[in-house]
C-alpha cells in the first residue's frame, strides 16, 4: 500500500510539474510563450519574421500549420506592396529572407517577387550602415544565393562589396557603431556574424580578432554588456550567436565572468512565462523576448553538432 501511495504521489508530482512548465527547458518555455504572444504571424518585425526564424531554427513542432499560415500572410503583405517592403530600410528584405528560408520557402519567388533584387543594390543596402551591410550577407549566404543583376542599381552589389563595406566601417578599438560613434556590443557582435564565412581572407580574420577582444573588454563584470547605457539582454543574445556563428564554444572562457558563462547570464532576464525582459527591473519584452530565444536555438545547435543559426544549408526546400 505504502508502495502504491508513493507511486501514486510521484505521479501527481510530475503531472503537477508538467502543469506548471517545471520539466520544460526556457528553449520550450520560450517558444511556447512566442506561439502565446504571436498566435497569426505574419511579415514585420516583430509580427512573425524573427519569431518563425527563431521556431524553425530551434526545431519547434509547428505541426498546426503555423508556418504554412505565416507563409500565406507573408505572401498576401509581398504582393499588396507590389513587392517594395520598405524605400529605405532594405533590412526588411533580409529579414524575410531569413526567415523564409528557414521554412524551406524560397524567397527569389514569393507571389511573383523576387525579394533579392533589392540586396543587389549596394548603396541602398548600406545606407543603413554595417547594419545593413552585415543583414545582407547573413540573408545571402544562409540559403547560398546567388546576387541578381539589378540595372536599376548605381552599384551593383557583391559579396565582397557587402565585406568590405563592414570593414571598412569598423573602429579602431575592434567595435562597430551604427553610426560611426563608440562601439557598441549589438553591432559588433552582428558584424562578426555575417564576417563568420569570409575569414578566408586574412584581412577579414583579423578584423574577427579584433572584434572579439572589443566585445571581451566592453563585457561588464557582471557579465553583462551595457549598450545604449543600460545592461540589456539583447547585446548578450547577440553575443551569443556570434560566438555560435564563428565555431567558437559558447561557454568560450574569454566570457565566463565570476564562473557564470554567457548563457546563464542570458536566463538571468527570463521571466517565469517563458519571456525576456529588455532590462532588469523590465517586463517581458517581445523583441527582447525573441533574440534570447534564436540565440539560445544557437546555442543548442553548436551543442548538438548541428549547422550555425544562419546557415542553413541543413533545411530541405
Amino acid at each position: 500500500m505504502k508502495r502504491i501511495r508513493a507511486v501514486a504521489l510521484l505521479l501527481a508530482l510530475c503531472l503537477l510539474l508538467s502543469a506548471c512548465g517545471g520539466t520544460q527547458t526556457p528553449l520550450e518555455r520560450t517558444a511556447k510563450y512566442l506561439k502565446s504572444a504571436v498566435p497569426e504571424p505574419g511579415f514585420g518585425s516583430l509580427d512573425g519574421d524573427w519569431i518563425v526564424f527563431g521556431l524553425a531554427r530551434a526545431g519547434a513542432d509547428l505541426s498546426d500549420g503555423y508556418f504554412d499560415r505565416y507563409y500565406t500572410a507573408v505572401e498576401a503583405a509581398v504582393q499588396a506592396a507590389d513587392g517594395i517592403l520598405d524605400e529605405n530600410r532594405y533590412t526588411e528584405y533580409s529579414r524575410l529572407i531569413l526567415a523564409l528560408t528557414a521554412i524551406g520557402r524560397n524567397p527569389q519567388n514569393v507571389g511573383g517577387y523576387n525579394l533579392l533584387l533589392p540586396l543587389a543594390d549596394l548603396e541602398k543596402t548600406t545606407a543603413q550602415g554595417v547594419n545593413g551591410a552585415a543583414f545582407a550577407l547573413l540573408a545571402l549566404d544562409c540559403g547560398g544565393y546567388e546576387l541578381p543583376q539589378n540595372s536599376a542599381a548605381a552599384v551593383q552589389a557583391t559579396r565582397d562589396g557587402y565585406v568590405d563595406a563592414i570593414l571598412t566601417r569598423q573602429n579602431a578599438d575592434g567595435g562597430w557603431s551604427l553610426g560611426g560613434g563608440a562601439s557598441d556590443p549589438d553591432l559588433t557582435a552582428m558584424a562578426l556574424q555575417a564576417l563568420a564565412g569570409y575569414r578566408s581572407r586574412t584581412d577579414v580574420s583579423a578584423s574577427a580578432d579584433a572584434g572579439l577582444s572589443c566585445l571581451a573588454q566592453m563585457q561588464q563584470e557582471d557579465g553583462a554588456f551595457l549598450s545604449w547605457g543600460a545592461e540589456s539582454s539583447e547585446s548578450v543574445s547577440q553575443v551569443l550567436v556570434a560566438l555560435t556563428a564563428l565555431g567558437l564554444s559558447p561557454d568560450d572562457a574569454r566570457f565566463v565572468k565570476n564562473g557564470q558563462t554567457l548563457e546563464e547570464v542570458l536566463l538571468r532576464f527570463a521571466q517565469n512565462d517563458g519571456s525576456f525582459v529588455h532590462t532588469q527591473g523590465d517586463g517581458g519584452n517581445l523583441l527582447a523576448t525573441t533574440q534570447a530565444f534564436y540565440a539560445l536555438a544557437a546555442v543548442q545547435r553548436a551543442r548538438d553538432g548541428k549547422t550555425s543559426l544562419y546557415d542553413m544549408s541543413d533545411v530541405a526546400p
